[in-house]
């Protein structure tokens, strides 16, 4: 019941996460979205961590999974939002989801074996990706609420351009899950999931800080909050599901790509090309199989 429920927390704190920061980044921009909240998870993160006990000794190895956790979170997340900004939340969501496919593909590539049915998977879900990517559908138009360099408007092309800041979101993430699930067999999960936020607030926050480059409203600050606490007890519930059941928690939260999906054509009325929505069940089907046989 814990996998279960920790699984369906995850998928759902997550595509909250991300439909909000879909909004924040129209709004002020996808890079200050990202920096705010990153300071914002790392103000949350940082007395659980406190609580959580010593830290213990940081091996080159495990300080080389941290900077893989911390640098592809980030840099993951910059994409993400990226495409969510400029187009189709239901696709973007469903390419980015494909993160543990990348993660496989990096323990392919470290030496671990490739089963017949996780190479099946992963031809579904490349099926999947190509379909997204190349269906361009009708492209909507949405007017910048800032006049910085992330203030665009969708056009034609903005789709495929979207699909393409997805897939290379999974990528950066498949990097950062695996760098997480390494460093949390030694760190306690507050430490663990922690990379990510002060590599943003270094990275990102405090250069465009001083650059005066930091935007912020008021009408982006709930959504921001929105962001951060789902990104932060998203990954929270997914480990502590996990601890139960690896296998079922990761189908689970795997589907938040699922999840935001009809909450935007709910929230947004965002309707995807019938060549999109094949492309979408194929991904969802493919990660969730892929999961599953892995775990």
């Amino acid at each position: 019941m814990i996998a279960i429920l920790g699984g369906l927390g995850a998928a759902i704190l997550w595509a909250a996460a991300n439909l909000a920061s879909a909004r924040s980044s129209q709004i002020i921009g996808a890079s200050s979205t990202l920096a705010w909240m990153t300071l914002v998870g790392l103000v949350v993160l940082v007395p659980a961590a406190a609580l959580s006990g010593p830290v213990p000794p940081i091996t080159p190895a495990l300080a080389f999974w941290l900077s893989c956790s911390g640098l592809g979170g980030v840099i993951g997340l910059l994409f993400l939002y990226r495409g969510l900004r400029i187009g189709k939340v239901g696709a973007v969501l469903a390419l980015a989801s494909t993160e543990g496919a990348a993660a496989a593909v990096v323990a392919v590539i470290l030496g671990e074996r490739l089963t017949i049915p996780v190479a099946v998977m992963l031809g579904v879900i490349a099926v999947g990706i190509a379909v997204v990517a190349m269906a361009t559908g009708e492209a909507s138009e949405v007017a910048p609420a800032a006049p910085d360099d992330d203030a665009v408007r969708r056009a034609p092309g903005s789709d495929r351009k979207a699909a393409l800041f997805g897939a290379a979101a999974a990528i950066a993430f498949g990097f950062s899950i695996f760098g997480t699930a390494e460093a949390g067999i030694s760190l306690p999960v507050a430490m663990a999931i922690m990379p990510a936020r002060i590599t943003g607030v270094a990275l990102v926050f405090i250069p465009m800080a001083l650059a005066g480059r930091l935007r912020i409203s008021r009408r982006a600050v709930p959504l921001i909050v929105v962001v951060a606490l789902g990104e932060v007890l998203g990954n929270v519930a997914y480990v502590l599901g996990a601890r139960e059941s690896i296998a079922v928690a990761a189908v689970l939260a795997s589907q938040y790509a699922a999840v935001g999906a009809v909450a935007a054509f709910f929230l947004f009325r965002e309707r995807l090309s019938g060549q999109q929505r094949a492309g979408v069940v194929a991904i969802a089907l493919g990660v969730a199989v892929l999961t599953a046989v892995r775990g």
